[in-house]
């Protein structure tokens, strides 16, 4: 029997492309509200639930992770699983799940004492880079030059804390945008009055305190590569860094050029996935001097649109295919796999 899934009402992210999935194949779908106190009893008719929760949501940072896992707890199936989605956009979190795995990552440090931190300064050489364990774009991501520069993370680190949302960061950006006619300039309004009014995401979060997050800052690469696994298939695209900056994420350019150096990073990143049970994993990739590439971060989640110029994917036995794909549509037959294979094996 075809099972029945549900899909989070929300016009953002994936959903809308799972609805047209489902409507395509003549899969069997309900739209729900995964924000509603009644999410568990609407849920008593479907099989499983798809729901892209953000980071950018201040109700999904409330209730996404806890409502996923608490319906994994009954043996519902979802996606993201847990396996796929509790780390996400928690660098934190990233860091000890990739060194548990021996995943390829780039130096990282973490700090949860300001004595540590400080000593660490004394004796390691910079430039690096500091990160908030959230922020997607590119945001909270910041080049400490210096160990003075250091210090002052660190002592703002654990004293009054560090907003979430960089509003003078954020206006730059905005203003490079329009700059590139990418954007309109009411989106630099917007931003100035995020200096009065910060967005509801960061309100919900606060300030980041407490800890303090480096990463060797790795010097000659003009781009990342984003390779995204789906259900043991891989495609990539690469995002060059703004100018005068080491950031890519959020540049807005991009090439979907597939390379020998994509193709090591897919490599990885499928053995990668595999080992952490991930059903979806967009892997940031950067390479060192001797060209071996470091994962960055990850994120369960991409944006939905930058996927669609791909030239291809790769399946897990390496082999390139090109031409168009879905791979919204590979997340509800895996979805479907894992509920088929709940019923044939229950236990």
């Amino acid at each position: 029997m075809t099972p029945t899934l549900a899909i989070h009402h929300a016009n953002t992210g994936f959903h809308s492309r799972w609805v047209a999935y489902c409507e395509q194949q003549g899969i069997a779908y309900k739209r729900v509200d995964c924000h509603a106190s009644d999410i568990i009893e609407q849920l008593r008719d479907c099989d499983g639930l798809l729901w892209h929760h953000s980071q950018m949501n201040p109700k999904d940072l409330l209730v996404a992770k806890g409502i996923l896992s608490a319906l994994e707890h009954s043996g519902f199936k979802v996606f993201p699983d847990w396996r796929t989605g509790w780390h996400f956009d928690d660098k934190l979190e990233q860091k000890y799940l990739f060194e548990a795995v021996g995943a390829p990552l780039v130096p990282t440090w973490i700090f949860l004492n300001k004595r540590e931190a400080l000593d660490w300064i004394k004796t390691t050489d910079f430039p690096k880079v500091v990160k908030l364990r959230g922020g997607a774009g590119s945001s909270n991501v910041h080049l400490v030059r210096t160990r003075c520069e250091a210090r002052r993370w660190v002592n703002r680190a654990f004293g009054r804390g560090i907003p979430t949302y960089d509003a003078w960061g954020s206006l730059k950006e905005r203003w490079r945008m329009a700059w590139l006619k990418q954007a309109g300039y009411t989106e630099i309004a917007k931003g100035i009055a995020r200096f009065v009014k910060p967005p509801p995401f960061a309100r919900t979060l606060g300030r980041e305190k407490g800890y303090v997050y480096f990463q060797e800052f790795i010097s000659g690469n003009a781009f990342d590569t984003r390779i995204v696994t789906v259900d043991g298939k891989a495609f990539s695209w690469r995002r060059y860094t703004r100018p005068n900056d080491f950031r890519a994420s959020g540049s807005g350019n991009l090439s979907y050029e597939v390379t020998a150096l994509d193709f090591a990073c897919a490599k990885v990143a499928l053995r990668v996935s595999e080992e952490l049970g991930s059903t979806c994993a967009a892997y940031d990739f950067l390479v060192l001097e001797d060209g071996e590439p470091v994962i960055s971060e990850v994120s369960y989640g991409f944006v939905a649109e930058v996927a669609d110029p791909c030239p291809g994917y790769w399946t897990s036995d390496l082999q390139w295919h090109s031409g168009p794909f879905n791979p919204q549509g590979w997340m509800v037959e895996a979805l479907i796999k894992a509920i088929q294979k709940k019923k044939t094996h229950p236990t």
